[in-house]
């Protein structure tokens, strides 16, 4: 009985733990995705990291979203068997560092609506060390240390067995 308690607890806290470090972008901000935006200078400046979740807001059947390489970006075109995403509010999850090119397949929305996104996604976060300052860039995505967390769940789990 006891042991189920701890893990369910351990459970949680890495949930915690994993949510505080990931971050959700919704493509576009309040424009969302859609023709006529410029979806490169949107993503100048901000800091995408394994883990983030890229969100894409659209009115359902006006566009979709396809995952490309750099030359289906440039011209935009997906390889043949590409699976659209479609739903006007698609979620990806930042699962691998690297570049990732993104591109609606409607019409000529990627042609003539420059309606295409590509990004940079570095690994995650670690700790910051004692002698170093938080980068500006880290302060401005608002994370913690993930040290932080794992003490925090520790020092709830150690005062749980205390009682």
């Amino acid at each position: 009985m006891a042991a189920t308690k701890y893990i369910f607890i351990l459970a949680i806290a890495a949930t915690l733990v994993h949510s505080s470090l990931a971050t959700d972008f919704v493509v576009g901000d309040d424009k969302g995705w859609t023709i006529n935006f410029d979806y490169q200078a949107w993503a100048q400046g901000k800091d995408f990291h394994v883990g983030d979740k890229l969100v894409f807001k659209y009115p359902e059947g006006a566009h979709n979203v396809l995952r490309v390489n750099g030359t289906g970006f440039q011209e935009c075109a997906a390889p043949e068997g590409t699976e659209a995403l479609s739903s006007g509010n698609d979620e990806i999850i930042l699962a691998t560092p690297g570049r990732k090119w993104y591109i609606c397949g409607v019409s000529r929305h990627c042609v003539d609506g420059k309606q295409k996104l590509a990004i940079t996604v570095e690994l995650p976060q670690t700790p910051v060390s004692p002698a170093s300052a938080p980068s500006p860039t880290s302060a401005a995505r608002g994370r913690f240390a993930p040290t932080f967390w794992w003490m925090v769940a520790v020092s709830g789990i150690l005062m749980m067995v205390r009682v």
